[in-house]
């Protein structure tokens, strides 16, 4: 060793290096790290500093050490070596995975243009719209239940390939569709591909992602999804011009992202957790080796391996009855459930789904205008998912998830009282004939909340006048009778089938962005990536495939009724339901919901032990910084 004096120098320029090498944007895991600051002798002689720390885990286990080499930038100064974090190798991974995400989004974005086009060429009623967007959703459900049992049995990267394979295969049935039959076969096939990609990518990701940087890579999954839901609103804004077959393209397109992941996924590997579980350690050995750009991974498999020894002791009867009767893991399932039925329930695929018909319905005329502004929010929400990749390692998951809902609750409360003003204030009806239904409506806007009735009408503004009249049988686009009757009648006159003239068009569309402003960065991500993580392997797929089912049900109901309960409860009484929802959701993450930031998948069933009151204090932040800790030891 060297003398005292040198030592002491040197443990001083090693700990002033931690204090630089881990400030606040990159704290480390643990309660209270002690720094040990060492001094040793390397190959040939060469002094070479060393941090230690210990990380407290608030287990009972005993806390762990780690060791860091300190090699020179400059004279008499160290820095970590990059090769203790991750590889570009992880991030390719993620992205061939989040094609599936892309896929996700990409068939929740497009067909709120292509509706508008295939409502037209079908004359679509309000039940055949509903069930060619329900059918995806419920054939999803039945996948992503079966995809837990698929994905325990023939790994994550062979359900990720056969959801490529049959989402193409559906793609391509929609392109084809010549009648109402194929395109519901089509999105139903569709539906199967989506179920498997959306509970088995974020498990995938999760699985073979380093510590600190799994929220992040699981989230890039969902800014795949809002990605694919921008650029499948400029398609429809781009293809809508082509008449009578743009949704084609819309709809067929899909096939070609599910064709590049299924052709790159033959050369990705397995989840190495997975591998373990199945009792090929050393091809796992070699993929950790590949996934964090070292060799020394032994210690990270064999946590993994403890871990697994530890739940085999417990049992491997049925896993459902064995998640009930494991309290921790059960209150787990219920938080996972929870969020993702509070994503869908706070109304986001009515908007996602419907955001052209919405756009429409608050005012705005013109077709090809909804479909662009629909592609305007679409764009919003991608931004802001990239604003909770940002934030989801710098915040949590917990602050991330009440501050979007609390965001949320607002912008749907604007919303309510958006179509609040526009039913108060719509234009009154002028009777055209006296002895129909629709000449017994008293406003515009409950004219036009029959499927069979519109408003046709002149002038603009405060100066309206118009009458309710039945709707042509053989052409949505004109009245059975009247001013409206065909084209030539038209002239000086506008024909409002699912809409009414408004000067408040402009506070729905900022409704709609604030919305998703808020809903993108927080709700949108956080129930796939807080899903992701927080069971034990053993209950892994299970578990996210439960999860992902109520999201999908719930989605289901959701897009099933959003119509219907438009019609029934008004536009206002409907949106004024997701707020007392939302309200709901608040209360439930405040009691339930802890925060996993920085936590091992092995380490975080610990936090599901504790009751639920203790969640509902301020969550202390688990990244407390090393200078802090050293200051107070």
């Amino acid at each position: 060793m060297f003398s005292s004096d040198e030592d002491n120098e040197f443990e001083l320029e090693a700990e002033e290096l931690m204090m630089s090498n881990f400030s606040e944007g990159s704290k480390l895991v643990g309660g209270s790290p002690t720094i040990k600051p060492t001094v040793s002798h390397s190959v040939n002689s060469k002094r070479i500093a060393s941090v230690s720390f210990e990380e407290n885990t608030d287990s009972e286990n005993e806390n762990t050490v780690y060791t860091y080499p300190l090699k020179p930038k400059m004279k008499n100064t160290y820095h970590v070596p990059i090769t203790v974090t991750s590889t570009v190798y992880v991030w390719l991974l993620t992205f061939f995975a989040a094609i599936g995400g892309f896929l996700f989004g990409y068939d929740t974005g497009v067909i709120s243009g292509a509706m508008l086009l295939l409502r037209d060429k079908f004359s679509l009623s309000s039940f055949w719209q509903e069930l060619i967007v329900s059918v995806t959703i419920a054939a999803a459900v039945v996948s992503a239940l079966a995809g837990g049992f698929l994905n325990d049995w023939f790994g994550r990267k062979v359900v990720t390939i056969l959801a490529s394979f049959v989402f193409t295969a559906g793609a391509v049935v929609l392109a084809c569709s010549s009648n109402v039959a194929m395109l519901v076969v089509g999105r139903l096939i569709l539906g199967l591909g989506i179920g498997f990609a959306s509970m088995t990518i974020p498990v995938y990701i999760a699985e073979c992602a380093p510590a600190h940087l799994r929220g992040r890579l699981v989230t890039v999954n969902t800014l795949f999804i809002t990605g694919g839901q921008f650029i499948a609103s400029v398609l429809d804004g781009g293809f809508s011009y082509i008449k009578p077959d743009g949704w084609r393209y819309m709809l067929g397109l899909a096939g070609v992202p599910s064709l590049i992941q299924f052709c790159g996924f033959f050369f990705l590997p397995e989840s190495p957790r997975w591998l373990m579980r199945k009792g090929r350690e050393s091809e796992a050995h070699t993929i950790l080796q590949r996934l964090r750009g070292t060799s020394n991974v032994d210690d990270e498999l064999k946590e993994i391996k403890n871990t697994l020894q530890l739940e085999s002791l417990n049992g491997d009867g049925n896993t459902m009855l064995r998640i009930l009767r494991t309290p921790a893991v059960r209150r787990a399932l219920i938080v996972g459930c929870g969020l993702q039925l509070f994503q869908q329930l706070t109304g986001i695929n009515t908007v996602m789904y419907y955001s052209a018909t919405i756009i429409k319905m608050s005012g705005v005329s013109d077709q090809q205008t909804a479909i662009w502004l629909a592609a305007v929010t679409a764009g919003i929400n991608f931004i802001f998912t990239i604003v909770g990749v940002w934030l989801v390692e710098r915040i949590g998951r917990k602050k991330l998830v009440m501050g979007s809902l609390i965001g949320v609750t607002g912008s749907l409360i604007l919303l309510a009282v958006t179509f609040q003003l526009v039913a108060l204030m719509s234009p009154s009806n002028v009777p055209y004939h006296s002895n129909t239904t629709c000449s017994s409506y008293r406003s515009c806007d409950s004219c036009v909340d029959n499927s069979q009735c519109g408003y046709c009408y002149t002038g603009s503004g405060s100066s309206v006048n118009g009458s309710c009249l039945a709707t042509s049988s053989k052409d949505t686009g004109h009245s059975d009778y009247g001013p409206c009757e065909n084209a030539t009648s038209l002239i000086g006159h506008t024909w409002a089938s699912d809409y009414c003239p408004t000067s408040y068009s402009w506070m729905a569309i900022l409704g709609l962005i604030l919305y998703l402003m808020f809903f993108a960065p927080g709700m949108g991500p956080m129930p796939w990536t807080i899903n992701s993580e927080i069971y034990p392997i053993w209950a892994r797929s299970t578990g996210n495939s439960l999860s992902a089912a109520t999201n999908w049900i719930a989605n289901l109901l959701v897009s099933m009724t959003f119509l219907t309960l438009t019609e029934t409860l008004t536009k206002y009484g409907t949106y004024w339901l997701f707020v007392g929802i939302a309200i709901l959701g608040l209360m439930f993450f405040g009691i339930c919901l802890p925060e996993t930031k920085g936590r091992k998948l092995e380490d975080i069933e610990d936090l599901f032990s504790q009751p639920w009151s203790l969640h509902w204090r301020s969550s202390r932040s688990r990244y407390t910084s090393l200078k802090s800790s050293s200051s107070s030891s």
